[in-house]
């Protein structure tokens, strides 16, 4: 099977992250082991869109969402417009297919409130552990990056110079992000602590556990659903939920929105445009609070 070929294409032309690569991995092993154990098939160029159909309504009586079996069919795509390319196929099976429809939910981010309780918590923190918690929060709410933007930082990407910031993000594209004064004050007292508990500034990430190791990613869910939980009501608090209410924050206090498209590190302006139904929310309140009309 080619699906090697391609997923080595995907990780040294296209740069995807590890993460990514295991994601399209799976998508097609466990497709390819349903066109066996369904129809037979084991060949790429046996592959029909019935099949691909079929695997759908598998995954659907699963119990997967449509948000969820978008993301596999996609993984097929990508696969098959490869083999396209490298000529082990003529035909597309799956040049027609659209999308499932999703339905829109507007998440609402974190309010000032929450996230003030939080800071105001964590902000006198005068040990290592509470130090690195807060300046996980800080960064997020503060940068808008990416828990996996975040787990890579290193110490030498912090410019305090410049006050600035530098994030490898998705594909290895590297973006400039401002440090506001509340954001590096949070950093020196964290690298004070880091060398006071003994460990060495570590040039290869920035952010250490209790024992000196890299940060994982569900040791970063986890600090954040621990602090927020506490303080909201909300279902989702994580890590997305804090880049969520960077931006959102950001645009109802009268950002750009390419601004906030460049600080997010988006390819395009429609992937940043999902927070403006917030903010039009908030626009909206406003709104009727300051018409002179509204109360006549």
């Amino acid at each position: 099977m080619q699906i090697k070929s391609f997923v080595d294409y995907l990780g040294l032309e296209k740069n995807y992250s590890k993460h990514t690569l295991l994601a399209y991995t799976r998508d097609l092993e466990v497709f390819f082991a349903f066109l066996k154990n369904e129809f037979d098939v084991d060949s790429v160029s046996e592959v029909e869109y019935t099949y691909v159909r079929s695997w759908i309504v598998k995954l659907s009586d699963s119990g997967l969402t449509h948000r969820s079996i978008n993301r596999k069919i996609a993984s097929l795509k990508a696969f098959f417009k490869f083999l396209q390319k490298t000529g082990d196929i003529e035909v597309n099976p799956l040049a027609k297919h659209k999308s499932l429809k999703i339905k829109k939910e507007i998440q609402v981010p974190f309010s000032n409130k929450e996230i003030d309780s939080v800071i105001n918590d964590l902000a006198s923190a005068s040990d290592f552990s509470e130090s690195r918690d807060f300046l996980i929060v800080a960064l997020f709410y503060a940068t808008g990056i990416r828990r996996s933007e975040l787990i890579n930082l290193k110490s030498s990407d912090v410019d305090f110079n410049t006050h600035t910031i530098k994030v490898l993000g998705k594909r290895s594209k590297e973006r400039i992000i401002p440090m506001i004064t509340w954001l590096e004050n949070g950093i020196k007292r964290y690298q004070e602590l880091l060398l006071s508990k003994g460990f060495a500034e570590n040039e290869a990430v920035l952010l250490l556990t209790d024992k000196g190791a890299k940060l994982y990613e569900t040791f970063v869910y986890r600090t954040i659903n621990r602090y927020f939980s506490k303080v909201s009501q909300k279902t989702k608090t994580s890590p997305h939920m804090l880049r969520h209410t960077f931006a959102t924050h950001l645009l109802n206090n009268g950002a750009d929105l390419n601004a906030v498209k460049e600080l997010l590190g988006h390819a395009s302006l429609a992937a940043t445009q999902v927070y403006t139904h917030t903010s039009m929310a908030e626009l909206g309140r406003v709104y009727q609070k300051a018409h002179p009309r509204n109360s006549k």
